[in-house]
Order: C-alpha cells, then sequence, then structure tokens
C-alpha cells in the first residue's frame, strides 16, 4: 500500500463515527477521534488533522462523506 494510500486509508477510518454532512473545516476537525491532534501515519509520513485542516477552505463544505474529505487532503498535500 503506498503512503498515500495508507493515509486515505486512515482519514477514512478515523472519520468512520462522524455524522456527515459536515458543514465546516471547524466542525470536521472535530470530528475526528482525538480532534485536531488525530495523527495519521505512514512510513516517514505523519500529519495531524490540525496540519491537514489547513489546507481546507470553507468553499471546500459542506463535507458529505469521509471518502470526500480523504480525496480532497490527500490530493492537495501532493502525497
Amino acid at each position: 500500500m503506498s503512503v498515500k494510500e495508507d493515509i486515505h486509508s486512515q482519514i477514512v477510518g478515523g472519520l468512520a463515527n462522524a455524522t456527515f454532512p459536515i458543514n465546516t473545516p471547524e466542525d470536521l476537525l472535530a470530528a475526528f477521534p482525538a480532534g485536531a491532534d488525530t495523527k495519521c501515519k505512514s512510513g516517514d509520513v505523519e500529519i495531524t488533522a490540525r496540519e491537514a485542516g489547513t489546507l481546507l477552505t470553507a468553499e471546500d463544505s459542506p463535507f458529505e462523506s469521509a471518502k470526500q474529505v480523504a480525496d480532497i487532503l490527500v490530493g492537495r498535500a501532493g502525497l
């Protein structure tokens, strides 16, 4: 599994219990298990939800699914 696929999978898993749609990036961060401090790690790459949140804009919301969030984040992170 590539780093991109691994991080994508961890983001989807981290949001498995979230209730969608989520209307703001702030509410999205709060939906992660440890909030903004939630970490995804693959090999040498580690990113927190807080760091990932800087890649989001208000125009990205509402967020309709965990997969949509993961697609946006890994795409913008350049993994």
